[in-house]
């Protein structure tokens, strides 16, 4: 996997494009989010850089060195600081409780998916929020029909309500839907996809 990250963002375009995913930036403004946010399987920067350019303190990280670089000269150009680290969850040492708010968009793990979004909300503080968008197992129809859509094939690295529930039990469930939703961020997120949202506040 890492030398497939490694190999897509070291192409000189944008993979998934400049701006934010929409969903995160609609939830990080609905719920007035100040505080401190970790951002998993960030790539190329793009959900890093604005949340750094609203005020938020952002550490980030992705197996991917290429996603790194490109995260860090987008920081630079737009004059804003992020905490960028290279490795997956286990190597980082994060302490428990320890961010205000986590924000998986579009990380979709080839196994133990389960285990490592547990690791992750032990790390929130109590009414730390949890921010998940990330294709459904319905989305591999609309795979078929359209492959600029993007998405895993792999039904288990895939997204399903029933999964949010039972993963995040801790959890007030501020939203959670599986819903329709049109993609334009860069050369593989285009066209109508199936995804599931999910904002969670860990109970205190």
């Amino acid at each position: 996997m890492k030398e497939f990250w490694n190999e897509r963002y070291a192409a000189e375009s944008i993979a998934y494009g400049k701006e934010p995913n929409f969903f995160l930036k609609h939830s990080l403004e609905k719920l007035k989010f100040d505080g401190h946010l970790l951002l998993p399987a960030e790539g190329e920067g793009r959900n890093a850089v604005f949340s750094a350019k609203k005020g938020i303190k952002v550490t980030a990280y992705d197996i991917s060195e290429e996603g790194k670089q490109k995260a860090e000269k987008f920081a630079e150009n737009e004059n804003v600081q992020i905490d960028y680290k290279v490795g997956e969850l286990d190597s980082h040492n994060f302490k428990e409780e320890s961010f205000d708010g986590i924000a998986l968009i579009y990380a979709h793990f080839p196994e133990n998916k389960e285990e490592i979004h547990k690791k992750l909300a032990k790390l929130l503080k109590p009414n730390g929020y949890f921010i998940l968008e990330g294709f459904s197992v319905d989305n591999i129809s609309y795979r078929e029909k359209n492959p600029k859509v993007g998405g895993p094939a792999n039904k288990d690295m895939l997204y399903t309500v029933e999964e949010m529930k039972t993963t995040f039990p801790n959890f007030e469930i501020i939203q959670l839907e599986q819903t329709e939703t049109e993609l334009n961020e860069g050369k593989y997120h285009n066209g109508i996809a199936s995804v599931i949202r999910f904002i969670g506040r860990k109970k205190g």
